[in-house]
């Protein structure tokens, strides 16, 4: 009978302590996310606007109009992704496939099915750790705010940094500088008007710029009930080959190819060459 009893207790002290856990986080504190969010506009950050254009140093638009004369004749500049390469931030905010918010208490993830575009965003409370591993995406801090002060939470600022590299703003190419200091700061928030629109305003601090640069990003809720999440998997037919710091391609017959006018084969040294 005794056994009987604790048994009980300690089941009725788990349902407690799983239901307090679940009240401690409160989802409608939180903007609502939920769904399948599609880019709105072109992936590019430099569309062409005057107010748009990247503040790069002579330096760097210097590299930048070589990278556009590579692709211009056939190559692929400086855009690491065609090989497979992560894009890194603050690429990945130009989601180049869709992308699903989930927020929790200590974290807020963004995930998105394209060349490991997916992140995770801290909100723990935690500060920048003394040593950070390197990574594509880089380590993103970010903290709640309540901006009309109804007890309720409507924007999400986040700082990223500790990023390694080749990365890009673009398929263009754009640059970013190759020391890898890179800082992002984001203020990420639906519209107040139209709550299926999600607003990421995105400043980049980066040697390769003359002064901060700030874009808005906009993201559409997609409007289907159960939408399609595509796997997307970059290796999977990719025929683009990379032999030292030439780029080639591969035919429809296995057999490779150059990638640009008159360009020399790669290096055969190391092969039997009396094949015809």
């Amino acid at each position: 009978m005794l056994g009987r009893s604790l048994l009980g207790w300690l089941a009725l002290a788990a349902l407690c302590l799983a239901t307090v856990a679940a009240r401690a986080f409160d989802d409608a504190k939180y903007p609502d996310f939920k769904g399948q969010w599609d880019r709105i506009g072109p992936p590019r950050w430099d569309p062409g606007r005057s107010n748009e254009t990247a503040p790069l140093t002579p330096e760097y638009r210097a590299i930048y109009q070589a990278s556009l004369a590579d692709m211009a004749t056939g190559g692929q500049g400086d855009d690491p992704t065609y090989m497979c390469l992560a894009p890194g931030m603050p690429r990945v905010m130009n989601v180049y496939e869709p992308m699903e918010v989930v927020v929790t208490p200590d974290a807020t993830y963004i995930l998105i099915d394209h060349i490991h575009d997916s992140r995770r965003i801290y909100t723990d409370g935690r500060d920048w750790p003394d040593q950070i591993e390197p990574s594509f995406a880089g380590y993103s801090i970010g903290h709640w705010l309540d901006t009309n002060g109804n007890g309720r939470f409507d924007a999400l600022e986040v700082e990223t940094r500790g990023f390694k590299g080749p990365r890009v703003f673009d398929e263009s190419s754009l640059p970013l500088h190759h020391d890898n200091q890179t800082i992002v700061k984001e203020h990420i928030y639906l519209d107040q008007a139209d709550r299926n629109l999600f607003h990421d305003e995105i400043t980049t601090i980066d040697h390769a710029l003359t002064r901060p640069w700030t874009i808005t990003k906009t993201y559409r809720r997609v409007q289907a009930k159960q939408p399609v999440w595509r796997e997307v998997v970059c290796a999977e037919s990719n025929l683009h080959v990379r032999i030292g710091k030439d780029d080639y391609f591969l035919s429809a017959d296995g057999l490779l190819m150059p990638a640009k006018k008159d360009q020399p084969p790669p290096d055969l040294r190391y092969f039997n060459q009396s094949r015809k």
